[in-house]
């Protein structure tokens, strides 16, 4: 076939013309690196919020105090949560965290900081999976008593104590001192909600000795409750019960919205998901510019090439070439230019994101999935057919005796 013909003579030509043919492929490279690289952080970031939400439990449900203005009725209390414990009323619970979560000044000695103090219950650590590194989490006699102790997330404990024992240390918490009785293995994660950040202390501790929290028909009011089923299948049907109890407790009408919020963790999925997509879209879209670049680079070089090699067009029309086996030669090239370029940039690519996965402290990797290397190929494939095809027209519309008289 003439096709392998003129592929052999295209890796001719790109070996007599070694500089020309790498800047060619350049624009080609560092753009399907660029894409790849940018929809791989996209997706990796994607995959490290998944896990963090599936490492937590799938059959989870969180209800939260709700926006109905800033009225104290609206709010979650004690007595909501004691309701929802009440394995009668709701036999699909398995377990039920009431929570209260404010800021307080964590202090050890000159090291100092402001943290996320959570008040909860022990069901919190096995709801959501929590590892320890040293002692343990709260015990229901800790609860029970109302004892001041805490457990600190793996970052609180670096920055308050360095590289020293915190158990059985004191430390203040508000104008409180409390005794270190657990620290929780490091998850890798930072930001808002993350287990590294946080401490934790016994619920009435936190509602009445720490943050004095305001009470609502006698019952103290708490930020949420976590509420672990049996199995998945009870999300839906525990998630309505819960509701209606709620809006009974709380009084609303008819025609009244919640003032309260329950989301499960598909909920959180769907919307990682939807983000993690929005996102590599907008990354891949920035990464694809340069890709569009690297085409019209390619396309120039071409013209060039064409303009170069006007005398050697001529001899073979002379010889009875025909259009189309000039429009072949020249199309064949760009092709093996941009393909080569691509399966070098997919190389590239693959080595940066090894070297960002040896960099320590990067809560995520950058993952570059199949699909995005397929695609890249056949973008840049179909870049080389796009972008020389304008080209290899113009070498055929060189008339043969002005080609050879050209100098």
């Amino acid at each position: 076939m003439k096709i392998f013909k003129y592929l052999g003579v295209a890796v001719e030509s790109i070996r007599a013309h070694k500089m020309r043919a790498i800047l060619t492929m350049l624009g080609i490279i560092i753009g399907i690196a660029a894409v790849l690289i940018t929809v791989g952080i996209g997706s990796g970031t994607a995959a490290s919020i998944t896990d963090r939400i599936e490492s937590s439990g799938t059959n989870l449900l969180t209800v939260s105090s709700g926006n109905r203005g800033s009225s104290s009725s609206a709010a979650l209390t004690m007595a909501d949560a004691g309701v929802i414990l009440d394995a009668t009323r709701f036999p699909t619970v398995q377990l039920a965290a009431p929570q209260y979560t404010s800021n307080a000044t964590l202090t050890n000695g000159a090291s100092a900081g402001s943290y996320q103090v959570m008040g909860t219950t022990p069901a919190y650590a096995t709801m959501h999976g929590l590892d320890l590194n040293a002692g343990a989490f709260l015990t229901a006699a800790q609860v029970e008593d109302n004892e001041n102790v805490v457990v600190l997330g793996a970052t609180v404990a670096t920055d308050l104590f360095g590289g020293q024992e915190p158990l059985g240390q004191s430390i203040r918490v508000g104008d409180a001192l409390f005794t270190v009785t657990g620290v929780l293995a490091s998850t890798g994660s930072s930001g808002f909600g993350s287990s590294d950040s946080m401490v934790y202390v016994p619920l009435d501790v936190a509602l009445g000795r720490l943050f004095n929290v305001t009470r609502v028909r006698g019952s103290y009011t708490i930020s949420g409750i976590g509420i672990q089923v049996k199995t998945q299948e009870d999300l839906d049907p525990t998630a309505l019960q819960v509701e209606q109890v709620l809006r009974l407790r709380h009084g609303l009408g008819a025609d009244d919205e919640n003032d309260f919020s329950i989301s499960n963790q598909a909920d959180l999925l769907e919307m990682a998901s939807d983000v993690s997509g929005s996102l590599s879209a907008l990354l891949g879209g920035i990464g694809a510019v340069s890709l569009v670049v690297g085409g019209i680079g390619i396309m120039n070089i071409m013209l060039v090439s064409v303009t170069e090699r006007t005398r050697e067009i001529g001899l073979r029309k002379a010889l009875g070439a025909h259009d189309r086996d000039i429009l072949l030669q020249f199309l064949v090239e760009a092709l093996v230019l941009c393909t080569l370029g691509g399966l070098i940039g997919i190389a590239l690519s693959y080595s940066v994101a090894w070297g960002l996965g040896l960099i320590p402290g990067l809560s995520s990797t950058v993952v570059i999935e199949p699909w995005a290397v397929m695609l890249a190929l056949a973008v840049s494939t179909g870049s080389g057919f796009v972008f020389g095809l304008y080209p290899a027209l113009r070498a055929t519309q060189l008339d043969p005796i002005e080609a050879l008289r050209y100098e």
